[in-house]
């Protein structure tokens, strides 16, 4: 019996660039994968499709719930599928475990998803109360309350800056720290909106960089995404694509670097008279540029609009 999405699930949940997914891992039928943030299923459900027959896929997930609600989107693959609830930072050590390497295939769907920040629970959206959790797994200490409430101005703005790319940062950090304790989302969201003048001349709500930062913070993506990166190389055989999909400049930025640096035989600086790193290129890159969503998509689920796929491909050890 094919497993379905609840209706809440479904509307939650759309998966952005998936043909582009597809096309870009160069799946093939047999073909082994691995999904690092596989949430509701999304991705995986079509590389599973475009890798049938024999086709088979470790999802992995930090976030217990999404990996419920990917178990019933992904029943009808029976035990072509196989779902571990990790951080992908432990990306080497999941796949070794379970017998996984070398795979044709490793893809990245960063940031948050739809279904989290529906969850009203969380604490990720601004739109309704809650508390400020904002943590991918419940097995985690760091909350968002805790860098609200705790961290000193200084390290409070620096995590604003830093994260959430924001020019107001002291000034938001200055406010918060005079109305401690701040214990609602709701309630964050009015301070920084007060502290930075209001919606006036911003097109985003004036809290959207400071969640974003808070949230960054608490589960360390930036950290996690660069340790993965390296470990999904390792795990690719001759020929495998990586590909990740980035919703802000921050992530992107490390996708990039990290594909440009790996596609170099010399990674030494430009005033190094002659290379001394040693350093072998062990990717191709596939996608020139970052891959958007066209027009009909972004229409259809309008989160897609910031989304940027890249894509590379192991080279042969001896290249």
């Amino acid at each position: 019996m094919v497993a379905t999405l609840s209706p809440r699930e479904t509307l939650t949940h759309a998966p952005v660039l998936t043909e582009e997914v597809v096309r870009n891992l160069a799946v093939r039928p047999g073909g082994r994968y691995v999904d690092c943030t596989v949430g509701a299923g999304g991705h995986a459900a079509a590389i599973m499709d475009a890798a049938s027959p024999g086709g088979i896929l470790l999802g992995i997930d930090a976030d217990p719930a999404a990996l419920e609600i990917a178990a019933r989107a992904l029943a009808r693959f029976g035990d072509g599928v196989k779902l571990v609830e990790s951080n992908f930072r432990h990306l080497s050590h999941v796949c070794t475990q379970h017998n996984f390497v070398p795979v044709h295939g490793v893809l990245f769907d960063l940031g948050l998803s739809s279904m989290q920040l529906a969850d009203e629970s969380r604490g990720f959206s601004f739109q309704v109360e809650a508390a400020l959790d904002m943590r991918f797994s419940p097995a985690q200490s760091l909350t968002a309350a805790e860098i609200v409430n705790e961290f000193d101005e200084v390290n409070l703005a620096d995590v604003i800056w830093r994260f959430g790319e924001e020019p107001a940062s002291r000034r938001i950090a200055r406010a918060i720290v005079r109305s401690r304790p701040v214990t609602s989302t709701t309630g964050l969201a009015a301070l920084v909106s007060r502290a930075t003048g209001g919606q006036h001349g911003r097109r985003i709500h004036p809290a959207t960089r400071t969640f974003q930062a808070l949230r960054i913070a608490v589960n360390d993506e930036l950290g996690a995404l660069a340790e993965a990166l390296e470990q999904a190389v390792d795990v690719l055989g001759e020929g495998g694509r990586l590909v990740a999909i980035s919703f802000h400049s921050l992530e992107d930025r490390i996708v990039k670097q990290f594909i440009a640096r790996e596609s170099r035989n010399c990674v030494c600086p430009p005033e190094t008279p002659q290379c001394i790193c040693g350093h072998k290129a062990r990717l191709k890159t596939v996608t020139k540029k970052g891959v958007s969503p066209g027009p009909g998509e972004i229409a259809a689920n309008p989160r897609s609009r910031s989304a940027r796929l890249r894509a590379a491909a192991k080279l042969a050890d001896d290249k």
